[in-house]
This record gives structure tokens, C-alpha cells and sequence, in this order.
């Protein structure tokens, strides 16, 4: 028996490693002769270079400037050619502190100079995972970083944050890193905002940064007088493009300068991974998400691991925390099973703390029923 074991985290109580190792041991407490294959998994967002460290990855630190410029320490994930960052862990909003956050000010500098050091260290692939951004600036920063500079009308350079860019008239890519054109850029990003307007990037997502309604008005047109001088500079204009407002536009911004491509995180960190070669020739693939719930549906990691080993041929059991109804009929429809891991009624926070167990035993019934063990 071969079973792929390609699970997400269980936010607040294992890391996707912790996951894939407990539901390992539950199958070879039945079938100690069983191959398991622990593919730990991420959807491109929070826990994604710690799903690539757990697969063999080593680990980059690198001191940046944060959100509002102090210094940080943040870590990225290194694989032969590949690299793996997480912009939050950068430019994050769990940086700051909910009073010290200031949407005007805010810059994602760090993540440029995180893809930096990886152009540094010989980079030919960089994924760059876009959630939990505490910035709205278009990428600036990140591009500044690169070697972009921003003019007003009268030819003075200005900073890049939004505050400074109100006044942005030309966008300069004369410096940018020459190594970019030669880097596969791929942008993680599981939403699908365009840049500007009642459903971009500073109307949706502004205000958690803590924008205010002023600021959010601010904001749109800051990043619209960007798109401008950016379409000026590249002759192509991809505010519109699906995804172009996540991470308060770093993905246009870097789609725009750099060429990056934007995908479905999951379908990024499986690819990476290597999650279609490990499944040939398996006879299961579990994965499973603290929650598996209407999320789940929608390019969360059960639903594109699932869609990944269809593909494959190899049928799929997910492991839930907890799992809604109606996410287990949907999911049901698309030939994927899903199995509770809480034995009975319990409190959440006892739940979260016997996790590790609850997916071990989980993983050991749903083997004897599968095998009659």
C-alpha cells in the first residue's frame, strides 16, 4: 500500500509537517508495512516556506526593512535553483501592532530585498507567496528595492510609499535588476481583485491595514496615478488582470515591471513540490485544513490537492478538524471523502491541543475500514 499524505497546517495547532507526520503514524499503525510519501502542502500564503523547509528546504535569513522601515529578520525557504518567500514575512501585517498600523506609509521594500538575496544566491525560480500584506503601494517598495525609481512632474524623485506617490508622474525601470528576465516570477495569489475601484485593492483590503475612509480614497487614486505612469513606462496595462489587487497591488506591480505570473498558490506549491510525480503509482492520496468548510471550495489546499490527484487517478480522503455539511456534500460530488478527526463533542481549545492524536486515530480507522485491518 502507497499513500501519498499531502495535508495543509491546522492553523494554531500543527504546521503542515506536524499534519502529514500524525496521519503517517495513524496508517502505519495499522499497516506497518505501508509507504508513505509526506508531501506537506500549502495554498501560497501563511505556512507555505515552512511547508518547503519540512520537505528538505534549507533556510535563508535575511535581515529587511518592515512595513514602516525597521529592521526585520525574515526567513525564506532555498532549494537547489528555487526559491520561496512569503511577502508576509516582510512586509506582513503581523509586523505591527493594530495601533501602529498606517496604510500611507506602509511599503513592501523588505519583499523586493528578499528578491534580492535570492537573485543573490543564484535564484533561477521564485515563488512568491502575497498573503497577509500590511502594505497598499502597488509593489513600489518591492520594486524600489529592484532598482525602480518614481519622478513627480517636475522631475524630483520621490519615495516609495503612498504618501510620498500621490504626486508620481514617471515611472523609471531603466535600473531594474537585469537578473529578473531571466527568473521564472511566480506570484501565489488565491483572490481575484483587479487593481482599482470599489473592488480593488484599497477598497477591500484597505481597511484591515487600517485605512479609514479618507485613506481608502487616498489609496485608489495613489495606485490609479501608479497604473498610469506604469502602462507610460511599459507600453502594457494589466490593472484589470485577475489578482492584480492582492497584497495592496504587489502583484500588478510586479506582473507590470517584472513579467511575473500570477497562479493558484496551491497549484504553484504542488507543482514545486512535486506533487503529481509522487502520486504515480499511489493507491491513496489523504490530505486535509484545520477547517473544511465553503473556504475549502475555493482554492484552498484539500480542494486543489483533490484536483491534483484526480488528475493522477488516485482517490483522495481529506482530515478535518472540523467539517461543514455542505463543504462535504460539494466535495462529496468531486470524488473526495472527508473524515472528522474529533472523536466527540469537546471544546476548540482541546480540539487544537490533541490534534496530533485525533488525526493519528483518524488515520488508523479510516485505514482498517479502507483495508479490513
Amino acid at each position: 500500500m502507497r499513500i501519498v499524505v499531502a495535508p495543509d497546517k491546522f492553523k494554531g495547532s500543527l504546521d503542515a509537517a506536524g499534519v502529514a507526520a500524525a496521519l503517517a503514524a495513524g496508517v502505519r499503525d495499522v499497516a506497518p508495512d505501508a509507504e508513505c510519501v509526506l508531501v506537506p502542502m500549502a495554498d501560497g500564503g501563511d505556512g507555505t516556506v515552512a511547508a518547503f523547509l519540512a520537505g528538505g528546504a534549507s533556510a535563508r535569513r535575511v535581515r529587511v526593512h518592515g512595513p514602516l522601515g525597521d529592521a526585520v529578520e525574515a526567513t525564506y525557504a532555498r532549494e537547489g535553483a528555487t526559491a520561496v518567500l512569503e511577502m508576509a514575512a516582510a512586509s506582513g501585517l503581523v509586523l505591527l501592532r493594530r495601533r501602529k498600523r498606517d496604510a500611507r506609509r506602509a511599503s513592501t521594500r523588505g519583499t523586493g530585498e528578499l528578491v534580492r538575496d535570492a537573485l543573490d544566491g543564484g535564484a533561477r525560480t521564485i515563488v512568491l507567496g502575497i498573503g497577509g500584506s500590511a502594505t497598499t503601494d502597488g509593489g513600489a517598495g518591492a520594486l524600489a528595492a529592484l532598482g525602480v525609481r518614481y519622478f513627480d512632474a517636475a522631475g524630483a524623485e520621490l519615495d516609495a510609499t503612498p504618501a510620498a506617490l500621490a504626486g508620481v508622474a514617471r515611472v523609471d525601470l531603466g535600473g531594474l535588476d537585469p537578473r529578473l528576465a531571466g527568473v521564472d516570477l511566480a506570484i501565489a495569489c488565491d483572490v481575484d481583485n483587479p487593481l482599482l475601484g470599489p473592488h480593488g485593492a484599497a477598497a477591500i483590503y484597505g481597511p484591515q491595514k487600517g485605512a479609514t475612509p479618507a485613506d481608502v480614497a487616498f489609496l485608489d487614486g495613489v495606485l490609479a496615478r501608479l497604473a498610469d505612469a506604469m502602462t507610460a513606462a511599459t507600453g502594457h496595462d494589466v490593472r484589470n488582470l485577475a489578482g492584480a489587487g492582492a497584497a495592496g497591488g504587489l502583484g500588478w506591480g510586479l506582473a507590470s515591471a517584472c513579467g511575473a505570473r500570477l497562479e493558484s498558490g496551491v497549484a504553484l506549491v504542488a507543482q514545486v513540490r512535486g506533487l503529481t510525480g509522487a502520486l504515480r503509482g499511489a493507491d491513496w492520496c489523504f490530505t486535509g485544513e484545520g477547517r473544511i468548510d465553503e473556504q475549502t471550495l475555493h482554492g484552498k489546499v484539500v480542494d486543489g490537492v483533490a484536483g491534483v490527484a484526480r488528475a493522477a487517478g488516485v482517490p483522495i480522503i481529506a482530515f478535518g478538524g472540523s467539517v461543514d455539511l455542505g463543504a462535504e456534500a460539494a466535495l462529496r460530488a468531486r470524488g473526495v471523502r472527508c473524515v472528522p478527526i474529533v472523536p466527540g463533542p469537546v471544546t476548540l481549545a482541546r480540539a487544537m491541543r490533541d490534534a496530533a492524536p485525533n488525526l493519528r486515530a483518524a488515520a488508523a480507522r479510516t485505514v482498517a475500514l479502507l483495508y479490513g485491518g
